[in-house]
């Protein structure tokens, strides 16, 4: 089942439509360049599958993703022997869809049922992708699902951080366990796990430092959370969520690789979506990396954070206007 077959009415076109504006930029690049390419064209042949790598690449989805992807396209033409340029369409959505398809998440277990209690998610990201924004938007979802959440504010390096998570909590009702400025962050994960499991909550979010400023100090900095965190819950945190800026393409899928190495990554947020051309990251990323994309960030509003769904962004990404 999708994230949008659970709601019904206003409340699931509402969330299509935000979908929908929030990949425009994306889809209309992308059909542009496609339609520019095929016109005149009667089959598809290899100047056309060759353009379409182009395209792929400019959408940013990444050379070896795009190379897997002409490859089966190039499969299935010869073996199904199409030909027509509206089966070309058909193909590279079902093959997208394909791709996306590893490690996609379950859509209704997200807000709905917890794996455990509490259950802890440390995210993790450089600064300026929307890390923070992203906690006080999946705060308020969990929250608004009826789930009670204690946020930390470990993200103790900059000021802003502290504020913005102390004003996202106040304004879901969330409450935020904060040291300061300059405090230990391990400190801050500790007092954050050790006041869920007090107060009996369902989901503890706890925000890091965003500086990929030195492998060994970040990876020992987050070793460090994890462990003084399992002091309260054994198996704590049972999800490392990474935050990546969508609009930054290709650099995005680079920042993955490096906290994959020093950290493991549980899942994945892509954000920003909605201003960039560059959506087909999410392609790529899903495809480079064994961690599944379980958010991406479409807009402003707090319902703009969805659930990844891998059904609903192919249909909107390839939807014509």
């Amino acid at each position: 089942m999708g994230f949008f077959d659970f709601f019904t009415g206003k409340k699931k076109e509402e969330l299509k439509e935000s979908l929908d504006k929030g990949l425009e930029k994306t889809k209309d690049s992308f059909f542009e360049r496609l339609t520019k390419a095929v016109v005149g064209k009667s089959e598809i042949d290899d100047s056309v599958l060759d353009e379409l790598e182009e395209i792929l690449i400019g959408a940013d989805v990444g050379t070896p993703t795009t190379i897997k992807l002409i490859a089966q396209i190039q499969e299935r033409v010869k073996r199904e022997k199409y030909t027509s340029l509206d089966e070309l369409d058909r193909i590279l959505r079902e093959e997208v869809a394909s791709l996306l398809e590893k490690g996609a998440p379950d859509p209704g277990l997200i807000f709905r049922d917890l794996p455990c209690k509490p259950y802890v998610i440390m995210v993790v990201g450089v600064n300026g992708v929307g890390k923070t924004t992203t906690i006080g938007k999946l705060a308020s979802q969990f929250h608004a699902a009826g789930h009670k959440v204690v946020l930390g504010a470990a993200d103790t390096f900059r000021a802003a951080a502290v504020d913005q998570l102390k004003a996202w909590g106040q304004r879901s009702g969330v409450p935020v366990v904060e040291h300061g400025m300059n405090t230990d962050p391990a400190s801050v994960a500790y007092d954050a796990v050790k006041t869920a499991v007090e107060q009996n909550a369902d989901v503890v979010i706890i925000d890091t430092a965003g500086r990929l400023h030195n492998k060994i100090n970040l990876m020992n900095e987050l070793g460090k959370m994890k462990r003084v965190m399992q002091k309260v819950i054994a198996d704590a945190p049972q999800e490392v969520l990474l935050v990546l800026d969508g609009s930054t393409g290709q650099n995005a899928l680079r920042q993955a690789e490096e906290f994959s190495r020093v950290t493991e990554v549980t899942a994945l947020a892509i954000t920003k979506l909605d201003g960039t051309a560059k959506g087909g990251v999410v392609i790529g990323i899903a495809d480079q990396l064994s961690v599944p994309v379980k958010f991406i960030g479409v807009g402003e509003k707090i319902e703009d954070l969805q659930i990844f769904d891998r059904h609903a962004f192919v249909e909107s990404l390839f939807k014509r206007n």
